[in-house]
C-alpha cells in the first residue's frame, strides 16, 4: 500500500508571482525602450542625411505643408512638423504621465527613502547644464535656449545599457529609469512655467474645468475609453489656445489615470470558476444567450482587472515608442551641418549635455549619500553610477523639443548640432565606463525542470464550486448588460 503523499505545494512559479508582477512592468517597459533606441538612431540618421543632400528642400517643404480643420469661420491650421510637436507629442507626454504616476504609485518615487538619489540627482543632472549653457550663453540671443540640455532620453540610454547585456545590475537600470522620469518631470515643469506665452485664463480655465470633469468621470467610475479621448481633446484645444503648450495635457491627463484596478484578481477568479462550474454542467448549463453574456462578464472582469494606468501604459507604449518618436525625429533632427556649424549655442548645449549633466548627478548624488539621505541601489558602484550619469545627457527627444519651444532659425540649428553632439559624446563616454568598471557577463545557470500538475488535477489554489466561499462573484450575479451588481 503506497504511503499517503503530501498536500500538492504550491508551484514555485505562483510563489514568485508578487515579485514577478512588480518586476513584469519595469522588465517590459525597458525592452521595448532598448528595440525603439535603435529604430530613433536609424531615424535621426535618415533625417540628417536627407538635410545635407540634394531633397533637402523638399523634405523641409514636406514638413511646412499645413493641415488644417474648417469648421465654419472657425479654422485650425497647421504646419504637418507642428502637428507632429503639438499633437502626436501629446500622447507622448500622456505616457510620460503615466510613467511618472506608476513611479509615485509603486516605482521608485513612492516614497522619500526610495526616491531620494534620483530625484536629488535629476535636481542636480538638470541646475548644472542649464548654468553651464547661461555661462557660454548669457545675456546673448540664445540665452531663451538654456532648458534644452536640462532632459534625459530614456529610449536612447536604456537603449546603450541593453548593449551590456546581464552584466549591467538592476538596481542601476531602476536608477537611470527613475532619474530619466524624475528629469522628465523638471522638464514639464520648465516647459509650462517658462516657454509658456500669453496666457489666455479664460482658456486655461476651460482646461481645467475639463480636468475636472476628467476627475469626475473616475470618481462615477465611467469605463468608456471614447469618452476619455472626447473629453481629452477639449482640454488639449483649450490648453492650445491657452498659451501653455498643449503637451501639457497630455502629462495632466496621465497623472490622472487611476494607478488602482477596479476589481480585485479574486474576483476575475471567482468569475471563472463559477463559469467552468456551469460549462462543464455542474451547475445549470447556460443557453447559447446566457453563454454571450457569461463571455461578455469574463471579458468586462478580466480588463477591470487590470489598472487602466498598467492597461494604457502597455497598450501606447510600442506605438509611441516605434511610431512617434520616430516621426518626431524625422521631423525635427534634419539639420544642414557646415563647418561652421559648431560653436555658440551648440557649443553651450553640448557642454551642458556632456559635462554638466554627469558632474551635477554625481554632485547631488554624493551629497545625498553623504548626508544620509539616501543610499546607493544593491549591488552598484560609484563608477556605475558614473556611468549612468554620462548617459544621462543623452538628450535627443526632450531636448530637440525644448529646442523648438525656445529658439529659431540659426539658432535653432545650431542647438539641434549640439543637442546630437552632445548626446554622441554622452552614449560614447557612458558606454565606455560602464564597459570597464561592470563585471564581466556570468554564463546563467541551465533551467531545473520543475514537476507541473497532471491535467484534470485539481491544485488547492483554485477550488471547486463545493469549497468555494460564500458570496463570491458567479454568473447568477451579472446583469443583463453583462456587468457585475
Amino acid at each position: 500500500m503506497n504511503a499517503q503523499k503530501p498536500p500538492l505545494a504550491m508551484p514555485p512559479q505562483i510563489a514568485q508571482a508578487t515579485i514577478q508582477r512588480l518586476l513584469k512592468p519595469i522588465s517590459r517597459f525597458l525592452r521595448i525602450q532598448s528595440a525603439s533606441g535603435i529604430v530613433l538612431m536609424a531615424c535621426t540618421a535618415i533625417a540628417l542625411g536627407l538635410a545635407n543632400s540634394p531633397w533637402a528642400a523638399g523634405v523641409d517643404a514636406f514638413w511646412h505643408t499645413h493641415v488644417g480643420l474648417n469648421v465654419g469661420s472657425w479654422a485650425l491650421e497647421k504646419s504637418l512638423a507642428h502637428w507632429v510637436n503639438d499633437g502626436l507629442m501629446t500622447i507622448f507626454f500622456f505616457v510620460v504621465g503615466l510613467e511618472i504616476k506608476r513611479e509615485l504609485v509603486d516605482g521608485e518615487l513612492r516614497s522619500f527613502r526610495k526616491a531620494a538619489l534620483p530625484i536629488l540627482g535629476a535636481v542636480g543632472g538638470m541646475l548644472a547644464p542649464a548654468a553651464i549653457y547661461l555661462l557660454l550663453q548669457g545675456g546673448r540671443e540664445a540665452q531663451r535656449g538654456w532648458g534644452i540640455p536640462m532632459a534625459t532620453d530614456i529610449a536612447f540610454a536604456v537603449g546603450i545599457l541593453a548593449l551590456l547585456g546581464n552584466r549591467v545590475p538592476l538596481g542601476l537600470k531602476i536608477f537611470l529609469l527613475a532619474l530619466a522620469i524624475a528629469d522628465d518631470i523638471g522638464a514639464i515643469l520648465v516647459i509650462a512655467l517658462f516657454y509658456s506665452t500669453n496666457v489666455s485664463v479664460l482658456a486655461l480655465g476651460l482646461a481645467a474645468a475639463g480636468l475636472a470633469i476628467i476627475a469626475a468621470m473616475n470618481r462615477l467610475g465611467v469605463r468608456s475609453i471614447a469618452a476619455y479621448v472626447f473629453v481629452g481633446l477639449a482640454i488639449w484645444l483649450a490648453m492650445y489656445y491657452s498659451g501653455i503648450h498643449p503637451t501639457i495635457a497630455g502629462v495632466a491627463l496621465g497623472l490622472m489615470t487611476p494607478g488602482r484596478a477596479w476589481l480585485d484578481r479574486q474576483s476575475l477568479t471567482e468569475l471563472l470558476l463559477d463559469a467552468v462550474d456551469r460549462l462543464d454542467g455542474k451547475i445549470d448549463r447556460p443557453s447559447p444567450h446566457e453563454q454571450v453574456r457569461l463571455v461578455g462578464a469574463l471579458t468586462l472582469t478580466a480588463r477591470e482587472t487590470v489598472p487602466p494606468l498598467e492597461r494604457l501604459e502597455m497598450g501606447l507604449h510600442p506605438g509611441v515608442a516605434f511610431v512617434i518618436m520616430p516621426i518626431f525625429a524625422l521631423a525635427n533632427a534634419g539639420v544642414a551641418i557646415e563647418p561652421t556649424s559648431f560653436q555658440g549655442v551648440s557649443l553651450a548645449v553640448t557642454a551642458g549635455l556632456a559635462q554638466g549633466k554627469p558632474f551635477g548627478i554625481m554632485l547631488c548624488s554624493w551629497l545625498a549619500v553623504r548626508s544620509g539621505l539616501a543610499q546607493l541601489p544593491a549591488g552598484v558602484t560609484w563608477k556605475a553610477i558614473l556611468g549612468a550619469a554620462c548617459l544621462a545627457g543623452v538628450g535627443f527627444t526632450m531636448s530637440l523639443f525644448v529646442a523648438n519651444l525656445g529658439l529659431e532659425g540659426k539658432l535653432l540649428d545650431g542647438a539641434k548640432i549640439g543637442v546630437l553632439a552632445g548626446s554622441a559624446v554622452s552614449a560614447l563616454t557612458g558606454f565606455i565606463v560602464l564597459w570597464i568598471c561592470l563585471p564581466k557577463a556570468v554564463r546563467p545557470k541551465p533551467a531545473v525542470a520543475t514537476e507541473v500538475p497532471r491535467r484534470g488535477t485539481t491544485h488547492k489554489a483554485f477550488p471547486r464550486t463545493e469549497n468555494r466561499p460564500q458570496g463570491s462573484i458567479s454568473f447568477t450575479k451579472l446583469n443583463d448588460s453583462g456587468g457585475l451588481r
